[in-house]
């Protein structure tokens, strides 16, 4: 009889172990285990229940009793007086109750049990390697009794093959939860994000929605404050778009980037909404280690049908979307349509370009005038980069504007126009053409290298240049970066000249004008244009004439093409005038001549007081 108990016991666990290591689903093994357990016990009723982290019962297996009974039971919390399972798993010890009608510990939960027949309950806690209870295993009694020796025998190996099983099946959900989820939000992973578009894409058809977004200037705030809080900030802006509701699923690609996938949505006034309710949720400041953030997202959005033919195209349209938005409407929202993906192979394109010209030396510097209106005489020039083609044609920066977004680009671009302008003004100076600036544009990456002065310098003095005969452009996005802003200053301080160029067509505050450190504002060309028939641009050009003067700040107005916009300015006070009326981007042979005709030698002033205003 022992023997064969052995040996019946032998093959349950040989049969439960195979099926833990070959990987059979937790609740087939739990069920499984549950009925051989009952054939090998006459009489006992087994259920095997879980107890999850929040200390609240699970049933898992009980395939005699009814359905309804474990339901019951589902979400109840352990206690001293939970039943047997409940008082056994709080406690950590077995628990025998043979009359379940009069026990105490069962008082609560006598309805639920006693009208199937069953009078008795023995429990025995399943614990993990640590020791802490992760469940337990119970034999329920018709008669009122305890357990025989061969039962308790057999709830033993049962209770060691379940905390074998339960903890193979909680290694299982960790890796499947570690392989899906992103360990520093918590949110669903790129490999998530991929097997759930698959999916989407190969159902039957059926209209939703994809945004991709990130984080704005989240490399600002890790390099001012620290990776720990661009962490932090990325976690928040998780919990942020996890907040407004069902219908999508939030997904962290990597780095700062996201992906919302909404299955409700079907039109593009969904997604503007959906997207706009989410922008909606990073208004309010973040408070991060006595920081105050203040949280943006830039977001572009696809609908699965512009034509997609798989996952990868709907994905590639919502990052063409995304880019489009990080260039034109950052801190918001922009939709794909078919005409972004030409603008993209566009820039493709002249990124390539520039890169090729760079590459081959076929950037020229060409100069155009600033002129003094009154007096007629060149006073400074502003250097403009133009490409030569194979064929010999020269091409203007409009023809190559979408290269520079590309930083590597810019940044080169740059350090060859340094180079070449300082090579052009020593030569002017050879020939006794001493010109008093020459303006070139910097952009943000020319800043964000920490090595713009070194640059300056280096360039400049290989041609004995002196350094105050430069004046550098930016525009008001570009001294938005409080960073920036500081670096213009230095240069400020080293004798050069700053121009805010373009003004009026980015943030255009007149407080910016008291804040930056400038020596010229340069009104855009399409001020210019509406000059002579819009009333109110009229206005604002002429007041912004006579308060750069009593700021003392130089002004220059840029594209004038016409005599009448010419004779306007001058009427209304304008000093320097650039614009394709008085000549167009020529190289540096050509500007000496223009240099010669426009009044001869230009006469060096003192760059203490002269900003290049004529004086009336």
């Amino acid at each position: 009889m022992q023997a064969r108990r052995k040996s019946e016991l032998s093959a349950l666990q040989n049969e439960i172990l195979e099926a833990v290591a070959t990987g059979v689903p937790f609740a087939v093994v739990a069920d499984t285990l549950c009925r051989r357990a009952e054939t090998l016990a006459p009489g006992a009723f087994c259920t095997i229940a879980g107890v999850d982290a929040e200390g609240l019962i699970r049933p898992l297996a009980g395939p005699s009793l009814p359905k309804s009974y474990g339901e019951a039971l589902d979400g109840a919390a352990i206690g001293p007086k939970v039943g047997s399972c409940g008082t056994a798993a709080y406690f950590g010890i077995p628990v025998e109750v043979t009359d379940i009608a009069t026990d105490e510990r069962w008082k609560d939960f006598q309805d639920l049990v006693l009208p199937l027949g069953l009078k008795a309950c023995w429990s025995s806690p399943i614990k993990s390697p640590e020791g802490r209870v992760v469940g337990t295993f119970a034999f329920y009694y018709s008669t009122s009794r305890g357990p025989s020796e061969l039962e308790r025998q057999l709830v033993d190996t049962c209770v060691h093959l379940c905390a074998i099983a339960m903890e193979r099946d909680e290694v299982s959900r960790r890796l499947r939860h570690l392989a899906y989820h992103d360990q520093l939000t918590g949110l669903f992973n790129r490999y998530a994000f991929d097997e759930v578009i698959a999916r989407n894409m190969a159902a039957p058809a059926r209209r939703f929605g994809l945004l991709l977004l990130d984080i704005d200037n989240l490399k600002l705030v890790n390099d001012a404050m620290g990776h720990s809080v661009g962490d932090a900030v990325i976690r928040e802006v998780g919990q942020r778009l996890s907040s407004p509701g069902s219908g999508m699923n939030v997904y962290r690609l990597g780095g700062d980037e996201f992906a919302i996938l909404c299955r409700d949505c079907d039109n593009a006034e969904q997604m503007a909404e959906l997207a706009g309710r989410l922008l909606g949720q990073m208004e309010q400041p973040y408070e991060c280690d006595r920081n105050t953030i203040i949280l943006q997202v830039t977001i572009g959005g696809v609908l699965s049908d512009h034509g997609d033919t798989g996952a990868d195209m709907l994905r590639q349209n919502a990052d063409l979307a995304l880019h489009h938005a990080k260039r034109v409407a950052r801190g918001g929202y922009v939709l794909f349509h078919p005409g972004l993906r030409s603008a993209i192979q566009c820039r493709t394109e002249q990124i390539a370009l520039l890169d090729k010209a760079l590459d081959e030396d076929r950037v020229l510097a060409h100069f155009q005038p600033v002129i003094c209106m009154r007096r007629a005489k060149i006073v400074g020039v502003e250097a403009l980069a133009r490409i030569r083609t194979d064929e010999g044609k020269i091409i203007s920066a409009g023809a190559f504007a979408m290269g520079l977004t590309d930083s590597k680009n810019a940044f080169r671009l740059t350090s060859c126009m340094l180079e070449k302008v300082a090579g052009a003004m020593r030569g002017w100076l050879d020939q006794g053409l001493e010109l008093r600036h020459v303006a070139i544009n910097l952009s943000t990456v020319d800043f964000q290298r920490g090595n713009l002065e070194e640059r300056l310098r280096s360039a400049f003095s290989a041609h004995d240049v002196p350094l105050h005969n430069l004046q550098i452009e930016v525009t008001e996005n570009v001294l938005m970066d409080q960073d920036v802003a500081s670096q213009v200053a230095r240069l400020r301080e080293q004798g050069m000249q700053v121009a805010l160029d373009d003004f009026g067509t980015g943030y255009a505050s007149l407080s910016h004008l008291k804040d930056f450190p400038l020596d010229y504002i340069k009104i855009d060309k399409s001020f210019v244009d509406s000059l002579l028939t819009d009333t109110a641009c009229n206005a604002i050009v002429e007041a912004l004439i006579s308060m750069a003067d009593k700021m003392k700040i130089g002004i220059i107005a840029e594209g004038i093409e016409t005599a009448e916009q010419a004779e306007r300015l001058l009427e209304i006070g304008c000093p320097l005038a650039q614009g394709y009326f008085y000549a167009r981007p020529v190289d540096g042979e050509t500007i000496a001549t223009l240099m010669r005709s426009f009044g001869g030698k230009i006469r060096r002033q003192d760059p203490a007081t002269d900003r290049l205003r004529t004086p009336a």
